[in-house]
């Protein structure tokens, strides 16, 4: 095999680890594993980067690449993670929890839609809505919690149905989030890597917490930054009436 046939070859063989890991998860969740089932959709996460970065890296990215990718992040990040929800925590509500675990999954199919449509008129620095592998890695996060912190070890159905509802409704929203497929280090001051230090340590000694900070703290700034920009709006407006 030629070279270039090659890397055409290997975003689509890390879509597919991104499908297995996901596939995995449902087979983990149904024999009530919930634990691995959080890693594998972690793991899932971990792919589903790596896929779309080394297909712009090597330009390799085409039409069938985005509807196999959107095809495996439904099952990984929406159909896995719904299921799990259900599994885990959502039984006791009876059908208020197989609904709330539909809404996360339908919503998650709504926004893959969406971003399908609009990717092409996007300047890549933004997403519209929540994107649906942080929702699914915030749901794995919750998981992961119970293992070192009490509080979390016996889920709370009504708290994760929240977290499921409030989950569906940012990803089908028009809060913008970040996007950090142009980011590069290349350039930037040295000093910006020392901010490296302080997750690489955590994520030694409690990686669980550090996870879940990074997923929450990513799922908070879209609505931050959206009312941030809406005050500097009317600030502005009210300046140069």
């Amino acid at each position: 095999m030629r070279k270039g046939s090659l890397w055409k070859v290997v975003p689509s063989v890390l879509t597919t680890v991104n499908l297995f890991c996901g596939f995995y998860g449902i087979i983990a969740a149904l024999s009530e594993e919930f634990f691995r089932a959080a890693i594998a959709i972690l793991i899932a996460v971990v792919f589903d980067g790596l896929d779309g970065k080394i297909a712009r890296l090597t330009k390799t990215t085409s039409s069938f690449g985005v509807e196999y990718d959107s095809l495996a992040d439904l099952l990984s990040f929406g159909l896995a993670p719904g299921l799990i929800l259900y599994l885990w925590a959502l039984q006791p509500v009876g059908g208020f929890g197989w609904l709330a675990a539909f809404i996360f999954v339908s919503c998650g199919a709504l926004r893959l839609a969406r971003f399908n449509v609009q990717a092409p008129q996007t300047s890549g620095f933004h997403f519209t809505g929540l994107p649906i592998p942080a929702a699914a890695g915030m749901v794995a996060s919750l998981i992961l919690l119970g293992k070192d912190f009490m509080t979390f070890a016996e889920p709370r159905p009504m708290m994760v149905l929240g977290v499921a509802c409030g989950l569906a409704f940012l990803m089908v929203s028009n809060i913008k989030y970040r996007s950090f497929k142009n980011f590069h280090l290349k350039g930037r001051h040295p000093n910006w890597l020392l901010l490296l230090v302080i997750p690489t340590f955590a994520l030694i000694l409690k990686p669980e917490l550090l996870i879940s900070t990074i997923f929450v703290l990513y799922i908070v700034s879209g609505p931050v930054e959206q009312v941030v920009a809406h005050h500097r709006i009317v600030r502005e407006s009210r300046a140069h009436p």
